[in-house]
């Protein structure tokens, strides 16, 4: 960040009194600029136990695998920006059933945030930000070709959860030493 966005001034990176962190300060207007982490949103379709996944059109990691996920919107709610992408990139509409997976990516200031989507019917179609759809069982999921570390940990924890019962939502962060 150069400028303020509230008045236009050169901002400073400073620590503001009371705080413990820097922080873009204008010098001119006393404006903080806060600079959050980014919220990725996104579901595990499923249907006839089956995982629709799309094959990425764009960069980054163009021609991988995912699932139907990418940032959140302002003034939309976590289920809708999930449910958002997922019609975006699939053409599939969902229905969140909970929360699957919470995962943290520091270095990059993102945080996804995955859930599990019955689909509402067998219908699906690649956006344009999806060279392919396809509906896999757990055993076809493309591993080598999974486009990010945050969707690799929901797919792998998700097939976990299916031969396990279990119906947590889990939580992981990509290691800077990894």
């Amino acid at each position: 960040m150069k400028y303020c966005s509230n008045c236009a001034a050169e901002v400073e990176l400073k620590i503001p009194e009371g705080d413990n962190r820097p922080r873009y300060v204008c010098p001119q207007c006393g404006m903080i600029h806060y600079e959050n982490p980014r919220m990725v949103v996104g579901c595990i379709p499923v249907w006839e136990e089956k995982i629709l996944i799309c094959r990425r059109a764009i960069e980054p990691r163009h021609g991988l695998w995912t699932v139907p996920a990418g940032f959140m919107e302002n003034g939309e709610t976590l289920e809708q920006g999930a449910m958002r992408e997922t019609e975006e990139e699939a053409g599939a509409r969902v229905r969140i059933e909970r929360l699957h997976a919470v995962y943290s990516l520091p270095q990059v200031n993102q945080v996804y945030v995955i859930f599990l989507a019955p689909m509402l019917d067998g219908r699906f179609e690649a956006g344009l930000e999806s060279l392919e759809c396809k509906l896999v069982t757990p055993a076809e999921i493309p591993w080598d070709e999974i486009a990010f570390t945050a969707i690799r940990f929901s797919l792998e924890t998700y097939v976990r959860s299916l031969k396990t019962g279990a119906t947590c939502a889990y939580t992981g962060f990509l290691d800077k030493n990894w």
